[in-house]
């Protein structure tokens, strides 16, 4: 009797040019099932006709229609990782110039490699891109499923464990990276239906002629292909909890249906009139401003009131502050433990430049930068300058920090004065003055113009605040602000 035979992992090869994508499926396929794509269009189309996504991806930058340019390989990056948090993705491309390499590992991939690169290298990547992968799928949950100790964090477990048994749907509202998914399956891991499945589908990742009859199920011979009748996602997560991540991007005509099993747990299967109840608890996720989706027309208002009974935002990693050095250090022992090798150290210069920096990629970035700094520094000691190479120090927008509670205004201030110097921004003293003003008539704002409640807001004396007024001369209530009295 024959045993039977491991199937090999899936790869994504995406390029334009023929010559590769023969030469890579030719060497590569001992070893890989290999999927071959020349554009984002393509890989759309192959994604939508396949049952499970690729573990691994091998993607150029330079595609069609501008394949002298990084910009479609950058979108097709966001959109793999947005099909499929969990796929491994290789850049592999003649454009590589060091921005480029940077910003496609902040929007998600795992590794860059410059044309040409020899196969026996490829392979090697490839491979240990598909161990960590297995690691990150077979680590064990920790508590709730989240690290760090800071103020906003401490918040969103709060709200985890006071909605996790509640029978309402939840919205989950965050930035790509940021851990929608892993706030989701912990509300559910914390309620009374942990024992059942946790179902989860990306709306991102479906064609929307399948959205329907996945979620809802469908008849035998109620569209073509349809050889046998199945039950969809909501009746599979029967007294348990469906994830419905971008769910932005559903379908408008399937939004009135999603939201009659909201209200009264009904619905049909795809080809039938007979009315089925499901009692799934929905639990949606997105990174869009679902307020301006309903202006523009793209997402229902009465939907969107009905997801967010209850709702969630997963704060950006840049306003975490020291929950970065948590997460390092977390990070760094696991992926030191996979690869059975000595953790990494950092010096006092390379910390300050940890905390300092934005990541953009929020914690997906952090994970990722963690893994290359583990394979290229195992054991030894890393520099600023070994750090900074690994960094997107060049996505800088300007964009004013938030001001937590709990935070004192001069530790973020400090804070932004590493981040501007880490970006290489020229302006400093006057980018940190209007952020400081900006911080100052928000206070002001809050707290209707007294000075003593905005100046204990912003964690600074009174005198001090009263100072930093006068010297911005504006806003004119600013200027009509009482002079504290001499103690």
């Amino acid at each position: 009797m024959k045993e039977a035979v491991a199937a090999k992992p899936e790869l994504l090869i995406v390029d334009d040019d023929p010559l590769i994508t023969d030469t890579l499926n030719f060497v590569l396929s001992r070893d890989f099932s290999v999927y071959v794509a020349d554009s984002r269009a393509r890989v759309k189309n192959l994604l939508r006709q396949l049952d499970t996504v690729p573990q691994l991806a091998l993607v150029d930058l330079g595609l069609p229609p501008t394949p002298h340019r990084p910009d479609e390989g950058f979108q097709l990056i966001s959109e793999l990782i947005a099909h499929s948090p969990g796929i491994k993705i290789v850049v592999l491309s003649g454009q590589n110039d060091e921005s480029n390499a940077r910003h496609a590992r902040t929007l998600g991939a795992i590794e860059f490699v410059a044309k040409p690169c020899e196969p026996a290298t490829l392979k090697t990547l490839l491979t240990r891109a598909l161990e960590v992968r297995a690691a990150e799928l077979g680590a064990p949950a920790v508590d709730s499923g989240l690290l760090g100790k800071s103020a906003l964090i401490e918040k969103l477990r709060q709200q985890i464990s006071q909605f996790a048994n509640a029978p309402f749907p939840v919205l989950i509202e965050g930035e790509s990276g940021s851990g929608k998914e892993l706030v989701a399956s912990s509300l559910h891991r914390m309620s009374q239906r942990a024992a059942r499945p946790f179902l989860a589908l990306n709306c991102a990742a479906i064609s929307p002629t399948l959205v329907e009859p996945t979620l809802f199920g469908y008849a035998k011979g109620s569209f073509t292909g349809a050889t046998t009748s199945r039950a969809g996602y909501f009746e599979d997560a029967k007294d348990s909890t469906l994830f419905l991540d971008e769910i932005g991007e559903l379908p408008l005509e399937l939004q009135a249906k999603l939201l009659r099993v909201l209200e009264n747990g009904e619905y049909q299967r795809v080809g039938e009139t007979q009315s089925r109840v499901s009692n799934a608890r929905v639990v949606a996720a997105t990174n869009r401003d679902m307020r301006q989706e309903i202006r523009a027309g793209r997402f229902r208002s009465d939907l969107y009131h009905r997801l967010s009974v209850f709702t969630i935002g997963v704060p950006p990693l840049r306003d975490l502050g020291d929950d970065k050095r948590a997460l390092l250090d977390h990070y760094r022992d696991f992926y030191a433990r996979q690869a059975r090798v000595s953790p990494f150290e950092f010096d006092s210069a390379a910390t300050q430049v940890w905390l300092g920096y934005s990541f953009p990629g929020n914690a997906r970035e952090l994970r990722n930068i963690v893994i290359r700094l583990t394979t290229k520094y195992a054991g030894k000691r890393v520099g600023a300058a070994e750090l900074q190479s690994e960094l997107d120090t060049e996505s800088f927008d300007g964009q004013l920090p938030g001001l937590a509670a709990g935070q004192d205004f001069k530790t973020v201030l400090e804070a932004a004065r590493r981040h501007l110097q880490l970006h290489k921004n020229f302006h400093l003293d006057n980018t940190l003055s209007q952020w400081e003003r900006g911080y100052i008539e928000a206070a002001l704002m809050i707290t209707q113009g007294n000075l003593t409640q905005a100046a204990k807001m912003l964690g600074i004396h009174r005198t001090t605040l009263y100072s930093r007024m006068q010297s911005f001369g504006t806003p004119e209530e600013a200027e009509k602000a009482p002079r504290p009295a001499a103690k």
